[in-house]
């Protein structure tokens, strides 16, 4: 009959997990997931994507889903979705915790502002380092990388073929371990500066005791760590270039 949708329903199941797989960045990964863009909006860029991506994907064994078997399907389809953009997003939040770290040491814990990214008060300095983090990952083309690894997905994990195991585990534990190292290599200049700061303090207050070392001491922090962070950018940024191409370089590997 012309007009008829029958012809497509075959289609429909295997077009279902497309559809989750590929939703998964907008809730989880970098840009992709920000809570500036709407709900509606993300929903509808997934739609739109996976009309794009499902033609060219390789020929699927045809998939025959029931009420029992569709939402273990779309689950696990939607976690292969979760896992490449959370992974994307570990280097740009050890940044954020980096910038948690330096923002209580000098003092500006206080100073809070709304992160139009995740739609929560966060530090001013941890919010800075993020949206730098975040240009640092656009122009290394990490948003093609991410569509690109989450698209060859396809060849190396066919639809409804994902079986959770240790591997999964073992490359999640080792990016969260890679972005703590990272907020620990960003924030331990400055750290160690303050440390050196407070112990030179404390000697001159016990020298010269009529000093008021607290009008004196929060000032000269705040200036000794912008100091330091204007000094220490370009390391600090390099070492991030290299992590984001790490977790980029192991998602690909695993799922690619």
């Amino acid at each position: 009959m012309p007009g008829s949708i029958e012809p497509l329903l075959p289609h429909l199941p295997a077009f279902l997990m497309v559809f989750f797989r590929l939703g998964g960045i907008f809730f989880m990964a970098p840009l992709f997931a920000s809570a500036v863009v709407p709900i509606k909006v993300r929903v509808l860029l997934a739609l739109v994507l996976t009309f794009c991506v499902y033609p060219v994907i390789p020929a699927q064994t045809p998939i025959a889903l029931s009420m029992a078997t569709i939402a273990l399907a779309v689950g696990t389809e939607l976690i292969i979705g979760l896992a490449i953009g959370f992974g994307a997003s570990l280097p740009l939040i050890a940044m954020q915790v980096a910038g948690v770290l330096m923002g209580h040491q000098l003092g500006l814990g206080l100073a809070r502002v709304i992160s139009p990214d995740f739609d929560e008060q966060t530090e001013v300095l941890s919010q800075l380092l993020y949206m730098v983090a975040l240009i640092i990952f656009l122009l290394l083309d990490g948003h093609h990388a991410l569509l690109s690894t989450l698209v060859q997905s396809f060849d190396h994990i066919p639809l409804g073929g994902f079986m959770p195991d240790g591997g999964i585990l073992a490359m999640a534990v080792g990016l969260l371990t890679s972005m703590f190292e990272l907020a620990i290599r960003v924030s331990a200049p400055l750290l160690c500066i303050i440390f050196l700061e407070t112990v030179a303090l404390g000697f001159i207050a016990r020298t010269v005791p009529q000093l008021n070392i607290l009008s004196l001491g929060f000032p000269l922090r705040i200036v000794l760590g912008f100091l330091l962070l204007t000094a220490a950018v370009f390391f600090q940024f390099d070492a991030l270039g290299e992590e984001i191409e790490h977790a980029l370089g192991s998602l690909m590997r695993f799922f690619g």
